[in-house]
């Protein structure tokens, strides 16, 4: 084997394209840095989202009316809102039980510069909004893209400029809403700060180990089938 590949588990990275949610890690390296697959850029006309499945991106409607994200916005790999980030809310907003919307924990990636949807970002975490949609947490994580020349340097969601978090806000509460009918059951029962995002991205994490098992566990029991065959 060449001395390139240390070890199985860069061997198969070289081999097979990993599954945004599941074989890419939520961190970069074993700082506070996220990664962040990015399914939304501001300029798209239609809903990208995840093939939870096949892992690649799918249509999942044509955007009908005018209002579009104002950040990238995707998800962070290998985490999931299941029962400990429904208890964040839950406790955190003092109301009735809320339970996680069983899908990855959203970002929304502030940079200056175009993108292109399906790509993979470091992302720092900077706050993040407590959305509640029906009876289930909806968090969305805001962060600054690394290293971005605009929006780098913030180190909490209070450096941001007042009007772009409106904006965020404004295009999560009304993205989904028809024209013509009733106010949908969704609202932003707190915007909190960098401490609090990192404290629901390591529950998501907890969360997903939970629902799916560890990553390190996963490729074990891979190896352990490719040597019996």
């Amino acid at each position: 084997m060449s001395t390139a590949f240390k070890g199985p588990q860069q061997l198969f990275a070289s081999l097979f394209q990993a599954h945004p949610w599941h074989g890419v890690s939520s961190k970069v390296g074993r700082g506070e840095l996220l990664n962040a697959f990015i399914e939304i850029v501001p300029t798209d006309g239609i809903k990208y989202e995840l093939d939870k499945q096949s892992g690649h991106l799918r249509v999942d409607r044509p955007q009908r009316f005018s209002s579009r994200c104002p950040t990238l916005y995707g998800f962070i790999p290998q985490t999931y809102c299941g029962a400990r980030v429904g208890q964040r809310s839950s406790e955190r907003t003092g109301g009735d039980e809320i339970r996680g919307d069983n899908d990855p924990l959203d970002i929304c990636v502030m940079t200056e510069h175009p993108a292109v949807h399906g790509i993979l970002v470091h992302a720092k975490a900077i706050g993040g909004f407590r959305m509640i949609d029906g009876e289930e947490a909806d968090d969305k994580i805001i962060a600054v893209m690394e290293s971005d020349p605009a929006f780098g340097h913030f180190e909490n969601i209070s450096d941001c400029p007042s009007l772009l978090i409106e904006r965020i806000e404004h295009y999560f509460l009304t993205y989904k809403q028809r024209p013509d009918s009733a106010p949908r059951n969704v609202r932003i029962a707190e915007i909190y700060d960098q401490a609090e995002a990192h404290a629901v991205i390591e529950l998501s994490m907890q969360d997903y180990r939970e629902m799916y098992g560890s990553p390190e566990e996963r490729l074990a029991e891979l190896l352990k089938f490719v040597r019996t065959r």
